[in-house]
């Protein structure tokens, strides 16, 4: 695995890449992960809660998670860096420049993710790296349900 010093910009620019990396593990999505998240939020939406009349009535034929779980459950899914990043004391989340949910994940599937760099740039606060994470249902690798732009800061 390569390092990288977390202040040297330029050498990080080898990491600004089209491609994405390595898949992450699967991770099931349950009625009983979806129930405990609903409890958690408060977003008891009978299309995330409600087994019989998400068979009946749902578009997809099943209950479906929460577009926010979907998100919350990326740092489970953290793939294999091919790279490290060193000399740093924090990292900051900065927040995001894009979120979308494009499509449904349904309760008893599986997603995974994968990443890649899409900007490393200096500044003031420290060494900012702009990710992009995607989400699939395994087996629908061919479009993500969620598209995320997580901006970091490395001080």
């Amino acid at each position: 695995m390569k390092k990288y010093q977390y202040d040297d910009v330029e050498a990080l620019q080898e990491l600004v890449s089209d491609d994405f990396g390595a898949w992450s593990e699967p991770l099931e999505v349950s009625q009983d992960l979806v129930n405990q998240f609903a409890e958690l939020t408060g977003d008891h939406n009978w299309i995330h809660v409600d087994v019989e009349k998400s068979r009946t009535d749902s578009p997809f034929g099943t209950t479906i998670a929460h577009g926010f779980l979907t998100l919350v459950l990326m740092p489970k899914m953290r793939g294999k860096a091919a790279y490290e990043l060193t000399g740093f004391n924090s990292v900051l989340n900065y927040g995001s420049d894009k979120l979308r949910f494009t499509g449904p994940v349904p309760v008893g599937s599986s997603v995974h993710s994968r990443n890649r760099v899409r900007e490393v740039s200096a500044s003031p606060k420290g060494t900012k790296m702009v990710l992009e994470q995607h989400i699939h249902v395994v087996g629908q690798d061919e479009r993500p349900v969620l598209i995320y732009e997580l901006i970091i800061i490395y001080v």
